[in-house]
């Protein structure tokens, strides 16, 4: 099988290791030339973790997202919810005999939703030809090769078990799951609670808090998780506390290599979400993700005054003490 990656920040960097390490030839799509020849000449990108190196032989580089469709039969998606559309949306018409691996863990903007939901729109593709990729796994560690957990869901339990083969390593150990939706949901909702829980750091707040924040954060998490499962996961068992949902929640919110908590840290630390974002080397999926969960809990009719508070700091203005006293309030 030949693999296309779209995204050299450190995720697609990441995964393009694995894949190469592994054996797959990859075609992967770069942000500019000039990366593109560094990584040529030096085996490594210089922009992100850059400790890690490639087997050329199996790596085709390129800044043109046309050669990504015409070189590969399975497409992987690294990139940030924001841009994920634009490498889609010119190639509709060659969607139809592709298989779609997505790594995006943020909503789409324009109402597109979940990359799932976008991509099901789309006449022609076949939403049993979608995997999708999802943690407890920072990239720094897959690339330090610390034993870390990947989890792929798809409607095809076949399909998304041959592709966790494809990555599945000496230090990569894979799920499979056929919560295709939750589990993105749960990627988009981790997000923002990270950075909430950078905030309350930044704010002063200890470790006593932060765990009962995170422990009442998982709770509002399953309610909405509850309240979209739907049809689509009747006769699934799904246990919450498992490591896609719990596990990725937690890591995401103590690590010191989440951006989003970093991203909070600076914001309770009184920086602007302007002058975070500009500080930033890379995406925050939490910050657009907050305002797009506020929408969906809005209109489902759906109690989440954690992530409202994070929507109201964040999109509003807010005082982020003020927001935080208030949630005070509320924990359990």
């Amino acid at each position: 099988m030949k693999f296309g990656i779209f995204g050299s920040g450190s995720w697609g960097t990441a995964l393009t290791k694995i894949l190469t390490d592994n054996g797959h030839h990859v075609c992967w799509c770069l942000r500019t030339e000039a990366m593109a020849e560094h990584i040529k000449l030096r085996h490594h990108n210089p922009r992100y973790l850059s400790s890690v190196y490639f087997d050329l032989d199996k790596l085709v580089l390129t800044t043109k997202a046309d050669e990504v469709y015409k070189q590969s039969d399975i497409i992987v998606f690294a990139v940030p919810s924001t841009y994920a559309v634009s490498y889609i949306d010119p190639f509709k018409n060659q969607l139809h005999n592709k298989k779609i691996i997505s790594a995006v863990k943020g909503i789409l903007p324009d109402n597109k939703g979940l990359m799932s939901e976008y991509l099901k729109s789309i006449s022609g593709f076949d939403e049993r030809d979608f995997v999708t990729i999802m943690g407890p796994c920072h990239a720094e560690e897959v690339a330090a090769e610390k034993l870390s957990y990947l989890t792929f869901a798809s409607v095809d339990k076949i399909l998304a078990t041959d592709i966790a083969e494809c990555f599945k390593t000496d230090f990569i150990n894979t799920i499979i799951s056929e919560d295709v939706r939750g589990v993105q949901h749960a990627a988009v909702l981790k997000n923002i609670y990270a950075l909430g829980s950078g905030i309350l750091h930044g704010l002063g707040y200890g470790d006593n808090f932060q765990s009962v924040f995170v422990a009442n954060s998982a709770s509002e998490m399953q309610v909405f998780l509850s309240s979209f499962s739907g049809e689509e996961n009747v006769g699934i068992p799904i246990n919450y506390n498992s490591s896609v949902y719990l596990g990725d929640l937690l890591v995401t919110c103590y690590s010191l290599f989440s951006r989003n908590r970093s991203f909070g840290n600076m914001i309770g630390k009184g920086y602007s979400v302007d002058s975070a974002k500009l500080s930033m080397q890379m995406v925050a999926e939490g910050y657009p993700a907050s305002k797009a969960i506020h929408e969906l809990a809005q209109s489902h009719k759906i109690k989440m005054p954690i992530a409202e508070s994070i929507f109201r700091i964040l999109w509003e203005g807010n005082d982020p003490l003020v927001e935080f006293e208030l949630i005070e309030k509320n924990l359990r």
